[in-house]
């Protein structure tokens, strides 16, 4: 069976000390499993977390978190951005990062069980520094090792092409890539420009409207599935702070299927692109669960 997937979540994550924000360690267990179960009542079986290195992530405690919900997740390896890099992203090199990486995909995460299933999110700040381009490097390095999808994190949805340019350079698969957070720039032109080179787009911080309205997002949407890319639209809400979640007034996952996907069909969307973005496309770029 091919699941429903939201691509791009954390179920625990904790940012809170670089963001000096107690909003950012959203670690309310009974918070955050209830919000799991109302995304599955929604029709979401599987979840991508891309919460990795330096951003609080705790492997057990969201799969046991996610067992009680039951909805199937996937876990990632690699290392966020600028400032939140451990102190190893700055002492070891490209291939020594990369071996890492390597590890917890081929032996598994910290002695969880878990393997891995993707790179990310790896990310970028307002300008690509130094040590963010060698993580891009090291995660091309190691997805030629083991054929994990990379998903990166575009600040204010910019640099998408850059860090495009990195990872071709570094020898990455760009078939097997998600250029995310895609709907924060909400460009239509730029999006055709980043398709050409073959990548996935991440639609993946649908509910938070601070940034764009959700409006925007569905439209943009149903003009590149109209346009035939509907295979390389990816949706997610990135929910990240504890205020994202309903018991504490916010969206919540369940948000997507909910109120966005019924925004989209109102577009005339249709139920194969609709497929293709929450199932297909997730599957085959991440493997069945």
């Amino acid at each position: 069976m091919v699941l429903k997937t939201l691509c791009h979540e954390h179920v625990v994550i904790d940012l809170s000390m670089m963001k000096n924000d107690p909003d950012a360690q959203m670690l309310d267990g009974t918070a955050i499993l209830e919000d799991l179960q109302q995304t599955v009542a929604s029709g979401i079986q599987r979840i991508i977390d891309v919460t990795n290195i330096g951003m609080g992530r705790d492997v057990r405690t969201a799969k046991a978190l996610c067992e009680k919900a039951c909805v199937a997740v996937s876990f990632s390896t690699g290392f966020y951005k600028e400032p939140f890099f451990p102190k190893i992203v700055l002492e070891k090199s490209e291939s020594e990062l990369a071996a890492l990486m390597i590890k917890e995909i081929t032996d598994g995460i910290e002695n969880t069980g878990e393997r891995a299933k993707l790179i990310g999110e790896i990310g970028t700040g307002n300008e690509i520094s130094p040590t963010e381009a060698k993580v891009f490097r090291a995660a091309a390095l190691a997805q030629r090792e083991t054929g994990v999808p990379i998903y990166t994190h575009m600040t204010l949805g910019r640099l998408g092409l850059e860090q495009v340019k990195i990872l071709k350079a570094a020898g990455a698969d760009l078939e097997k890539v998600v250029i995310g957070h895609v709907d924060l720039n909400p460009e239509l032109d730029y999006y055709l420009r980043l398709l050409d080179h073959g990548v996935y787009l991440g639609f993946d911080t649908i509910g938070k409207q601070t940034y764009q309205p959700d409006a925007l997002r569905a439209s943009l949407i149903v003009k590149l599935s109209n346009r035939g890319y509907a295979e390389k639209l990816l949706l997610s809400t990135d929910i990240t702070r504890l205020s994202h979640l309903r018991r504490y007034g916010g969206y919540g996952r369940a948000y997507l299927m909910e109120s966005f996907v019924p925004m989209l069909r109102e577009l005339g969307l249709s139920d194969r692109d609709l497929n293709l973005m929450l199932s297909e496309a997730p599957e085959k770029l991440f493997g069945p669960f």
